[in-house]
């Protein structure tokens, strides 16, 4: 495959505001810092249950990011044992601290992508991701943004990457799929015929795929510009 790639396509939660980790052991280290004392085990399935409120949530389409993580932390709280909760505003502060300065590390990188590629966001949110990037001084970067929520379909269905493909204009082979999740983002992806970055931590080890996939693996989203600059050359 060539190096001539035109356009980039990003998960938007553990891959743009966090370095490979997604918002669930995110939320619970953050409830730990809190002073909760569930352990992961345990806080997993109700952070996931949180998910599925959040996205039931009346008025979730309005709100920007810090509203978005508020409006989870407290229905996490409610779902948590009494003698297990914590004040739901200082979690999401400490959530909330940790990803805007990702963010902040984060868009020097993007922005200057932007410059050479189309960008577009690619990910499973719930029907505001729009706000969310506008909030995180972000969305101008992108020429299109796909919410699971708002076109129907989720990763790992591949439908939801056609739908990026067709609306940023730029081919499959022509287009690098960047994200955290292994099997929601980087496998689906491939099997289009997109390149893939997978973001994740040098301890996470590899899931089971064909040789070649991931394209290129990388701890930290500034260093996709070294991957892409290899790309590129003959």
């Amino acid at each position: 495959m060539s190096g001539g790639a035109e356009a980039v396509l990003l998960d938007f939660g553990g891959t743009i505001d966090a370095d490979g980790v997604h918002w669930a052991p995110r939320f619970h280290q953050a409830y730990q810092a809190a002073g909760g004392v569930m352990a992961w085990p345990e806080f997993e399935p109700l952070f996931a249950e949180s998910d599925r409120r959040l996205a039931r949530l009346a008025g979730i389409q309005g709100l920007g990011f810090r509203a978005t993580v508020l409006a989870q932390a407290e229905i996490l709280r409610e779902l948590l044992p009494g003698p297990m909760r914590t004040d739901s505003a200082r979690v999401a502060a400490i959530f909330q601290d940790a990803a805007v300065a990702a963010v902040a590390r984060n868009r020097p990188v993007l922005e200057r992508l932007s410059r050479r590629y189309r960008l577009a966001v690619v990910s499973n949110f719930t029907g505001n991701l729009d706000r969310v990037l506008a909030e995180l001084g972000l969305l101008s970067l992108f020429s299109a943004v796909i919410d699971s929520t708002v076109v129907g379909v989720t990763k790992p269905n591949r439908e939801i990457f056609t739908i990026a493909v067709t609306r940023t204009g730029i081919p499959a082979e022509r287009s690098w799929m960047v994200g955290d999740n292994f099997a929601a983002d980087v496998i689906p992806a491939a099997a289009l015929g997109m390149r893939t970055c997978w973001i994740a931590p040098a301890n996470r080890a590899r899931p089971a795929a064909d040789p070649g996939v991931p394209t290129a693996r990388i701890e930290r989203l500034e260093q996709l510009e070294g991957v892409m600059e290899g790309a590129r050359r003959p």
